[in-house]
Protein backbone atom coordinates (compact mmCIF):
# COMPACT_ATOMS: atom_id res chain seq x y z
CA UNK A 1 0.00 0.00 0.00
CA UNK A 2 3.05 2.36 0.04
CA UNK A 3 2.08 2.44 -4.21
CA UNK A 4 -0.69 4.39 -2.90
CA UNK A 5 1.09 7.02 -0.72
CA UNK A 6 2.54 7.33 -4.17
CA UNK A 7 0.65 7.84 -6.19
CA UNK A 8 -0.99 10.81 -4.65
CA UNK A 9 2.51 12.37 -4.22
CA UNK A 10 3.17 11.46 -8.05
CA UNK A 11 -0.04 13.10 -8.83
CA UNK A 12 0.02 16.28 -7.02
CA UNK A 13 3.69 16.82 -7.57
CA UNK A 14 2.59 17.33 -11.27
CA UNK A 15 -0.40 19.82 -10.68
CA UNK A 16 0.16 23.73 -10.93
CA UNK A 17 -0.38 25.51 -7.45
CA UNK A 18 1.44 28.62 -8.81
CA UNK A 19 -0.55 31.42 -7.21
CA UNK A 20 -3.61 33.14 -9.33
CA UNK A 21 -3.51 36.61 -10.79
CA UNK A 22 -4.75 39.43 -8.23
CA UNK A 23 -7.09 41.33 -9.46
CA UNK A 24 -6.14 45.13 -10.03
CA UNK A 25 -7.19 46.77 -6.28
CA UNK A 26 -8.52 50.29 -6.42
CA UNK A 27 -6.65 53.07 -5.03
CA UNK A 28 -8.03 52.97 -1.72
CA UNK A 29 -8.02 49.57 -1.11
CA UNK A 30 -4.70 48.27 0.83
CA UNK A 31 -3.12 45.00 -0.90
CA UNK A 32 -3.03 41.88 1.49
CA UNK A 33 0.01 39.83 1.59
CA UNK A 34 -0.44 36.34 0.66
CA UNK A 35 -0.24 33.70 3.10
CA UNK A 36 1.02 31.18 1.12
CA UNK A 37 4.96 30.49 1.90
CA UNK A 38 7.05 32.91 0.31
CA UNK A 39 10.44 32.20 -1.86
CA UNK A 40 12.49 33.19 1.54
CA UNK A 41 10.69 30.38 3.53
CA UNK A 42 13.16 27.41 2.33
CA UNK A 43 11.73 25.05 4.95
CA UNK A 44 10.07 21.63 5.34
CA UNK A 45 9.57 22.07 8.71
CA UNK A 46 6.84 24.60 10.49
CA UNK A 47 5.97 25.16 13.65
CA UNK A 48 2.06 25.93 14.00
CA UNK A 49 1.08 28.05 17.54
CA UNK A 50 -1.32 30.64 18.32
CA UNK A 51 -4.91 30.84 18.09
CA UNK A 52 -6.12 28.64 21.74
CA UNK A 53 -2.68 26.58 21.29
CA UNK A 54 -1.07 26.35 24.34
CA UNK A 55 1.67 24.01 22.89
CA UNK A 56 3.09 24.71 19.76
CA UNK A 57 2.31 21.56 16.99
CA UNK A 58 4.37 20.44 13.91
CA UNK A 59 4.09 20.16 9.77
CA UNK A 60 6.73 18.45 8.47
CA UNK A 61 6.91 17.85 4.41
CA UNK A 62 7.76 14.28 3.49
CA UNK A 63 8.38 12.79 -0.03
CA UNK A 64 6.73 9.38 0.42
CA UNK A 65 9.57 7.47 -0.94
CA UNK A 66 13.37 8.59 -1.88
CA UNK A 67 16.37 7.22 -3.03
CA UNK A 68 18.56 6.15 0.69
CA UNK A 69 21.27 8.51 -0.43
CA UNK A 70 19.06 11.54 -1.01
CA UNK A 71 17.09 11.08 2.36
CA UNK A 72 18.06 13.51 5.09
CA UNK A 73 16.16 14.78 8.87
CA UNK A 74 17.74 17.33 10.48
CA UNK A 75 18.47 17.73 13.82
CA UNK A 76 15.81 20.37 14.01
CA UNK A 77 13.07 17.93 12.65
CA UNK A 78 13.81 15.11 15.22
CA UNK A 79 13.79 17.57 18.46
CA UNK A 80 10.84 19.11 17.11
CA UNK A 81 9.32 15.65 16.48
CA UNK A 82 10.17 14.38 20.15
CA UNK A 83 8.49 17.67 22.03
CA UNK A 84 5.02 15.83 20.26
CA UNK A 85 2.73 13.46 21.93
CA UNK A 86 1.50 12.26 18.72
CA UNK A 87 2.15 11.84 14.93
CA UNK A 88 -0.72 12.51 12.63
CA UNK A 89 0.02 11.24 8.24
CA UNK A 90 -2.07 11.46 5.73
CA UNK A 91 -3.82 7.95 6.63
CA UNK A 92 -3.04 6.26 9.99
CA UNK A 93 -0.04 4.44 9.03
CA UNK A 94 -1.16 1.60 11.24
CA UNK A 95 -4.02 0.42 9.14
CA UNK A 96 -1.03 -0.26 6.82
CA UNK A 97 -0.45 -3.37 8.50
CA UNK A 98 -3.84 -3.96 9.51
CA UNK A 99 -4.20 -6.77 6.53
CA UNK A 100 -8.31 -7.57 6.93
CA UNK A 101 -8.32 -3.45 6.07
CA UNK A 102 -5.77 -4.44 3.05
CA UNK A 103 -8.18 -7.33 1.71
CA UNK A 104 -11.20 -5.59 2.01
CA UNK A 105 -9.49 -2.67 -0.32
CA UNK A 106 -8.17 -4.82 -2.91
CA UNK A 107 -11.69 -4.69 -4.98
CA UNK A 108 -11.35 -0.73 -4.82
CA UNK A 109 -8.16 -1.00 -6.90
CA UNK A 110 -9.53 -2.55 -9.78
CA UNK A 111 -11.56 -0.87 -12.51
CA UNK A 112 -15.41 -1.14 -12.75
CA UNK A 113 -17.61 -2.87 -15.26
CA UNK A 114 -14.90 -5.61 -16.63
CA UNK A 115 -13.01 -2.62 -18.01
CA UNK A 116 -8.93 -3.89 -18.50
CA UNK A 117 -6.31 -1.54 -19.98
CA UNK A 118 -6.89 -2.86 -23.49
CA UNK A 119 -10.09 -1.01 -23.87
CA UNK A 120 -8.36 2.48 -22.67
CA UNK A 121 -5.17 2.35 -25.14
CA UNK A 122 -4.72 1.51 -28.51
CA UNK A 123 -2.03 -1.01 -29.74
CA UNK A 124 1.08 0.95 -29.39
CA UNK A 125 0.62 2.31 -26.30
CA UNK A 126 -0.53 -0.96 -24.82
CA UNK A 127 2.63 -2.82 -26.28
CA UNK A 128 4.59 -0.17 -24.59
CA UNK A 129 2.80 -0.74 -21.03
CA UNK A 130 3.01 -4.05 -21.24
CA UNK A 131 6.92 -4.19 -22.16
CA UNK A 132 7.36 -2.18 -19.73
CA UNK A 133 5.89 -4.02 -16.98
CA UNK A 134 7.69 -7.34 -18.37
CA UNK A 135 10.92 -5.70 -18.34
CA UNK A 136 10.02 -5.03 -14.62
CA UNK A 137 9.24 -8.98 -14.56
CA UNK A 138 5.65 -7.82 -13.77
CA UNK A 139 3.59 -9.53 -16.28
CA UNK A 140 1.10 -7.43 -17.44
CA UNK A 141 -2.12 -10.14 -17.46
CA UNK A 142 -2.12 -9.77 -13.45
CA UNK A 143 -2.99 -6.32 -13.86
CA UNK A 144 -5.03 -6.01 -16.69
CA UNK A 145 -8.00 -4.33 -14.95
CA UNK A 146 -6.23 -2.60 -12.15
CA UNK A 147 -6.77 1.20 -12.04
CA UNK A 148 -4.18 2.90 -14.73
CA UNK A 149 -2.87 5.65 -11.73
CA UNK A 150 -1.88 2.51 -9.66
CA UNK A 151 -0.47 1.09 -12.50
CA UNK A 152 1.68 4.13 -12.74
CA UNK A 153 2.55 4.46 -9.38
CA UNK A 154 3.91 0.68 -9.88
CA UNK A 155 5.69 1.86 -13.43
CA UNK A 156 8.07 4.08 -11.29
CA UNK A 157 8.52 1.82 -8.53
CA UNK A 158 12.01 2.16 -8.41
CA UNK A 159 12.21 6.34 -8.03
CA UNK A 160 14.82 6.78 -10.41
CA UNK A 161 17.34 5.15 -7.63
CA UNK A 162 18.20 2.09 -8.55
CA UNK A 163 16.85 -0.26 -6.32
CA UNK A 164 12.93 -0.84 -4.39
CA UNK A 165 12.10 -0.68 -0.76
CA UNK A 166 12.76 -4.61 0.31
CA UNK A 167 16.41 -3.99 -1.02
CA UNK A 168 16.85 -0.71 1.21
CA UNK A 169 17.70 1.30 -1.50
CA UNK A 170 14.39 3.45 -1.39
CA UNK A 171 13.23 5.18 1.81
CA UNK A 172 9.71 6.41 3.00
CA UNK A 173 9.73 9.20 5.14
CA UNK A 174 6.41 7.85 6.73
CA UNK A 175 7.70 4.11 7.46
CA UNK A 176 10.80 6.54 9.38
CA UNK A 177 8.28 8.28 11.36
CA UNK A 178 6.23 5.73 12.22
CA UNK A 179 9.27 4.16 14.11
CA UNK A 180 10.17 6.86 15.62
CA UNK A 181 7.05 7.01 16.95
CA UNK A 182 6.82 3.82 18.15
CA UNK A 183 10.38 4.07 19.53
CA UNK A 184 9.18 6.82 21.79
CA UNK A 185 5.49 5.67 22.11
CA UNK A 186 3.92 8.16 20.22
CA UNK A 187 -0.14 7.94 19.50
CA UNK A 188 -0.18 7.68 15.40
CA UNK A 189 -3.57 9.07 13.62
CA UNK A 190 -4.75 10.01 10.13
CA UNK A 191 -6.01 13.08 8.80
CA UNK A 192 -8.17 11.49 6.43
CA UNK A 193 -8.86 7.28 5.44
CA UNK A 194 -7.84 4.86 3.12
CA UNK A 195 -11.09 4.42 1.83
CA UNK A 196 -11.11 8.29 1.19
CA UNK A 197 -7.85 8.10 -0.65
CA UNK A 198 -9.16 5.46 -2.47
CA UNK A 199 -12.34 6.54 -3.89
CA UNK A 200 -10.30 10.00 -4.81
CA UNK A 201 -9.77 7.49 -7.92
CA UNK A 202 -13.21 7.18 -9.01
CA UNK A 203 -13.40 10.64 -9.83
CA UNK A 204 -10.91 10.57 -12.29
CA UNK A 205 -12.07 9.39 -15.82
CA UNK A 206 -10.05 5.47 -16.74
CA UNK A 207 -9.30 6.92 -19.88
CA UNK A 208 -7.82 10.26 -18.43
CA UNK A 209 -6.12 7.82 -15.65
CA UNK A 210 -4.35 5.67 -18.70
CA UNK A 211 -3.18 8.75 -20.64
CA UNK A 212 -1.23 9.86 -17.25
CA UNK A 213 0.40 6.21 -17.03
CA UNK A 214 1.85 6.25 -20.80
CA UNK A 215 2.69 9.81 -20.40
CA UNK A 216 4.98 8.84 -16.83
CA UNK A 217 6.29 5.63 -18.82
CA UNK A 218 7.44 7.32 -21.48
CA UNK A 219 9.05 9.88 -19.69
CA UNK A 220 10.98 7.47 -17.71
CA UNK A 221 11.92 5.68 -21.27
CA UNK A 222 13.10 9.31 -22.46
CA UNK A 223 15.57 10.06 -19.04
CA UNK A 224 13.11 12.62 -18.56
CA UNK A 225 12.58 12.30 -14.82
CA UNK A 226 10.47 15.01 -13.42
CA UNK A 227 11.16 12.75 -9.87
CA UNK A 228 14.67 13.53 -10.06
CA UNK A 229 14.13 17.51 -10.15
CA UNK A 230 11.71 17.39 -7.26
CA UNK A 231 14.03 15.57 -5.52
CA UNK A 232 16.81 18.12 -5.56
CA UNK A 233 14.16 20.91 -4.75
CA UNK A 234 13.55 18.95 -2.11
CA UNK A 235 16.90 18.16 -0.76
CA UNK A 236 17.02 22.07 -0.37
CA UNK A 237 13.89 22.17 0.88
CA UNK A 238 12.25 24.54 -1.54
CA UNK A 239 8.81 24.70 -1.37
CA UNK A 240 8.25 28.03 -3.69
CA UNK A 241 10.72 25.85 -6.13
CA UNK A 242 8.96 22.52 -6.20
CA UNK A 243 5.47 25.05 -7.03
CA UNK A 244 7.16 26.72 -9.28
CA UNK A 245 8.81 23.81 -11.24
CA UNK A 246 5.45 22.25 -12.23
CA UNK A 247 3.31 23.42 -15.14
CA UNK A 248 -0.25 23.28 -15.53
CA UNK A 249 -1.39 20.36 -17.26
CA UNK A 250 -4.55 21.32 -18.75
CA UNK A 251 -5.60 17.92 -20.83
CA UNK A 252 -4.01 15.74 -17.77
CA UNK A 253 -3.48 15.76 -14.04
CA UNK A 254 -3.86 19.47 -13.74
CA UNK A 255 -7.71 19.49 -14.44
CA UNK A 256 -7.75 17.36 -11.01
CA UNK A 257 -5.86 19.89 -8.49
CA UNK A 258 -9.39 20.28 -6.52
CA UNK A 259 -9.38 16.80 -6.20
CA UNK A 260 -5.66 15.98 -5.19
CA UNK A 261 -5.19 18.93 -3.50
CA UNK A 262 -7.47 21.76 -2.70
CA UNK A 263 -10.41 19.29 -1.12
CA UNK A 264 -8.30 17.70 0.57
CA UNK A 265 -6.24 20.27 2.52
CA UNK A 266 -9.66 21.96 3.11
CA UNK A 267 -10.89 18.76 4.77
CA UNK A 268 -7.63 18.59 7.01
CA UNK A 269 -7.91 21.79 8.44
CA UNK A 270 -10.26 21.42 11.09
CA UNK A 271 -9.17 17.56 12.00
CA UNK A 272 -5.76 19.19 12.88
CA UNK A 273 -7.09 22.03 14.94
CA UNK A 274 -8.97 19.12 16.68
CA UNK A 275 -6.12 16.98 17.01
CA UNK A 276 -4.02 20.17 18.50
CA UNK A 277 -6.25 21.15 20.80
CA UNK A 278 -5.88 17.87 22.05
CA UNK A 279 -2.33 17.27 22.40
CA UNK A 280 0.74 18.63 20.46
CA UNK A 281 1.09 16.43 16.97
CA UNK A 282 3.42 15.55 14.60
CA UNK A 283 1.78 16.41 10.84
CA UNK A 284 3.80 14.47 8.16
CA UNK A 285 2.04 15.13 4.59
CA UNK A 286 3.44 15.46 1.44
CA UNK A 287 5.32 18.40 0.89
CA UNK A 288 2.97 19.12 -2.00
CA UNK A 289 0.22 20.01 0.14
CA UNK A 290 2.19 22.60 1.77
CA UNK A 291 2.78 25.22 -0.44
CA UNK A 292 0.85 27.80 -2.64
CA UNK A 293 -2.38 29.32 -1.87
CA UNK A 294 -4.64 26.47 -1.64
CA UNK A 295 -1.52 24.93 0.82
CA UNK A 296 -2.09 23.93 4.59
CA UNK A 297 0.18 26.66 5.56
CA UNK A 298 -2.05 29.45 3.53
CA UNK A 299 -5.00 27.51 4.84
CA UNK A 300 -4.05 26.83 8.17
CA UNK A 301 -2.99 30.95 8.62
CA UNK A 302 -6.28 31.97 7.49
CA UNK A 303 -7.68 30.06 9.75
CA UNK A 304 -5.90 32.26 12.59
CA UNK A 305 -2.69 30.30 13.69
CA UNK A 306 0.92 31.71 13.02
CA UNK A 307 2.97 29.17 10.73
CA UNK A 308 6.84 29.58 10.66
CA UNK A 309 9.25 27.78 9.25
CA UNK A 310 11.82 26.29 11.45
CA UNK A 311 15.49 25.95 9.57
Amino acid sequence: MLALLFVFNWATAQIEVAEPAQPALASEEKPQASLAPTADENSLLWEISGKDLETPSYLYGTIHMIGKEDFFLTDMTKETFGKTEQVAFEIDMNKMNDMSVMFSLIGQVMMKDGIGLKDLLNEEDYNLVNEHFTEMGLPMFLFEKVKPMFLASMASGDMSAGGDMTSGDIVSYEMEFMEMAKEQEKEVDGLETIEYQMSVFDSIPYEDQAKMLVESIGSELIGDSQFDEMVEMYKKQDLSGMQDMFAADEEGIGKYEDIFLKNRNENWIPVMEKMMASKPTFFAVGAGHLGGSVGVIALLRKTGYTVKPLY
